[in-house]
């Protein structure tokens, strides 16, 4: 019998983190769920069965430590999706604390993830013939937009990472995967953004029909950790129909003209 691919998935504790890991858990992965959050991981894992372990991906001496932990029994995949916004600030009022913030989640949290996973993951493709780096970025490492100045510096970051590290890697039978999503409607990301403020929370997504959800980007991510492993999805931009570009957001029912 195939021994389940053991998949390490960060920011699991909400949103898409949580979505994802139930979600391989439930496709038959043997998942590894780390967030900030313990209360909320022992409820997952309660759940589900999945081994959880408290991580913030900006402690770096925790990230060292949970890698050789995780050495003996080694990890298939990473998935890096713990990140997000903490200001909605044009970039004149920016608070560089909270642009350092978004920088040190968004950009060296992964890149810290990757260089101390990298080895088990080696290990993994020497074993199996492959393994999988795959990072959730977003449509605001593709496109600026007023008052996204610090998320998009970070996201733009994340992008550049993915790039450079696909083309070292070049070689290795290791896939290096990036998705991009567009509007998503989760329970945090937005009030982090906006600093609590539901009612601007309430008003980007008024009107919108079917903004993604984290389930339909867990999906995506699924899919491309289950492709035949010579199959790499480079970068994947997803969004909902009614955002057809960054600032093209449609409000009201979508019908046919």
């Amino acid at each position: 019998m195939t021994k389940p691919r053991r998949v390490l998935v960060t920011g699991a504790s909400s949103g898409i983190g949580a979505a994802t890991a139930r979600l391989l858990a439930s496709r038959g992965f043997d998942v590894v769920a780390v967030a900030r959050r313990l209360d909320r991981l022992e409820a997952l894992a309660k759940d589900t069965g999945i081994a959880v372990h408290r991580l913030d991906v900006t402690d770096f001496n925790a990230i060292k430590a949970l890698a050789a932990e995780l050495q003996p029994v080694g990890i298939d995949a990473l998935v890096n999706i713990a990140g997000g916004a903490t200001d909605a600030a044009l970039v004149e009022d920016a608070d560089p604390d909270s642009w350092r913030a978004m920088f040190e989640v968004n950009v060296l949290g992964v890149q810290q993830m990757i260089a101390h996973f990298l080895p088990l993951l080696r290990d993994a493709a020497r074993a199996n013939g492959s393994a999988d780096i795959l990072t959730v970025t977003s449509t605001a490492g593709r496109t600026p937009y007023e008052s996204g100045g610090g998320y998009n510096v970070a996201k733009y970051g994340a992008t550049a990472l993915m790039g450079v590290l696909r083309l070292e890697l070049a070689g290795e039978p290791i896939r290096v995967i990036e998705i991009a999503p567009g509007m998503v409607k989760t329970e945090g990301f937005a009030l982090g953004r906006f600093a609590g403020d539901t009612s601007r929370v309430e008003a980007l997504y008024k009107d919108v029909e079917n903004p993604l959800s984290a389930e339909d980007v867990a999906e995506v991510i699924v899919a491309s950790l289950e492709l035949p492993s010579h199959i790499n999805l480079d970068q994947v931009t997803m969004r909902p129909v009614a955002q057809a570009a960054q600032h093209k957001l449609v409000r009201g029912k979508l019908e046919p003209k």
